[in-house]
């Protein structure tokens, strides 16, 4: 079973870490326990340039870091090469059927030489160089209409589906339906990602999307933040395992999934406000801030509801499996009482990694004994409590992400 994670940027992308280079995308696959990793931003030439630099073909489609590049820091206790695959997402801003659409998507390549000649043809339309993640004024079933005229073997992917600004339904600029959006050529779409703020049962309650295979990604900004969301893939490692995976379903396992509450956009709310509200206490204020009037972000779960057929509980026959995660930082800091980020939960991590194997493997397969054992009861405990899903959410909403808390104050403050 591989794990992969298809949706990144690299440094060339706006808002992102000067560590997302190969080397350092590399060696946290490595930390994280994934198998196959996107490159982000074919379209930008420098990172394209980079990557023929850095990186050698290995199975067919797919490339590795060369020796030379490794980074070897003592934590990183896998031993296999992660491999990577030429990937990258556009952003697409245009008006349709009266209104301003702005939808982003995910591309996935098989080869450096189909980004190069994929980028040339979009550098016709716009500028391809400012950011990683370009902007167009192209029509989303044009972009598509494009990257499989010029590679056939391209995958081609809504990304984050729901999030409220950016994306295919998104509640601000999207559109309600796939046809709406690819018109001709919707038949040539045969995955959706799902996004951070939704998870499949989700999904599962709009019957049009039954046809399409759902697919979960990190688009992380930073390495450390590679593997939020991926995907349990069953293929010969190679682009065309791949390729069948996305497309025909064939291999797709499942996916590794955030608790949807901890999604920046679960729930409807105006972050100035620090104001959160549920779908219907939403409706209940009839879309505006109750502080200061003003119209909410409408969240996932409310943008979800307005175009379900089916109730909140329904189960889709057949559905791919699912696992709710959380970082492992974030675990640790949950466990001990302190934020993911602070110099103590750093140094637990990366004696859990030295000691205990990958972030995927310690969060979902070392028995709970041994995590006990070297990491001590309280995180034991919490790893045992995400495993069975028994976490409080606190839901995020407007840009703020969400909180998963796995022990009552009262909890920890008994160990002090």
């Amino acid at each position: 079973m591989y794990i992969a994670d298809l949706h990144i940027h690299s440094k060339y992308s706006r808002a992102t870490s000067r560590e997302c280079t190969p080397e350092h995308l590399d060696l946290w696959a490595r930390r994280k326990g994934i198998h196959l990793v996107g490159t982000g931003d074919f379209t930008h030439k420098a990172w394209r340039e980079e990557l023929k630099e850095k990186l050698e073909p290995a199975e067919e489609g797919l490339y590795r870091l060369k020796q030379e590049y490794r980074i070897e820091d003592g934590t990183a206790a896998a031993s296999w090469e992660p491999r990577f695959v030429v990937t990258g997402e556009i952003s697409s801003i245009y008006k349709k059927y009266g209104k301003t659409r702005k939808v982003h998507s995910l591309i996935l390549l098989p080869g450096l030489e189909d980004a190069a000649l994929i980028a040339a043809k979009l550098e016709t339309i716009g500028n391809i160089y400012s950011d990683g993640r370009p902007i167009l004024g192209l029509d989303c079933r044009d972009l598509l209409e494009i990257v499989l005229e010029l590679c056939p073997r391209a995958i081609y992917v809504p990304a984050h589906i729901w999030t409220p600004h950016f994306s295919l339904f998104g509640a601000f600029s999207g559109f309600d339906t796939v046809e709406e959006c690819f018109g001709d050529l919707s038949s040539q779409i045969h995955a959706l990602e799902t996004g951070l703020s939704s998870d499949p049962p989700m999904n599962w309650r709009i019957s049009a999307l039954d046809r399409f295979w759902l697919i979960s990604n990190s688009d992380a900004h930073s390495p450390a933040k590679l593997g939020r969301e991926a995907n349990l893939l069953n293929i010969d490692l190679s682009y065309q395992g791949l390729y069948r995976a996305v497309q025909e379903g064939e291999g797709l396992e499942g996916t590794i999934e955030f608790f949807p509450e901890e999604g920046k956009y679960h729930y409807d709310g105006h972050r100035k406000c620090s104001v959160c509200l549920s779908p219907l206490e939403a409706e209940r204020n009839q879309g505006l801030c109750p502080v200061c009037r003003k119209k909410l972000t409408t969240g996932v779960s409310h943008r979800i509801q307005q175009l379900s057929d089916r109730p909140e509980d329904y189960v889709q026959k057949d559905a791919k499996r699912y696992e709710s995660l959380v970082p492992l930082p974030e675990v640790i800091g949950a466990s001990i009482g302190r934020s993911a980020a602070s110099v103590k939960v750093t140094r637990e991590y990366e004696a859990m990694l030295e000691k205990l194997g990958p972030e995927f493997e310690i969060l979902r397969s070392v028995p709970i004994e041994e995590i006990r054992r070297n990491a001590g009861t309280l995180i034991g405990e919490g790893i045992k409590r995400l495993r069975e899903g028994k976490v409080i959410r606190t839901p995020g909403f407007d840009g703020e992400y969400g909180k998963i808390f796995l022990f009552q104050a009262e909890e920890l403050n008994s160990t002090d």
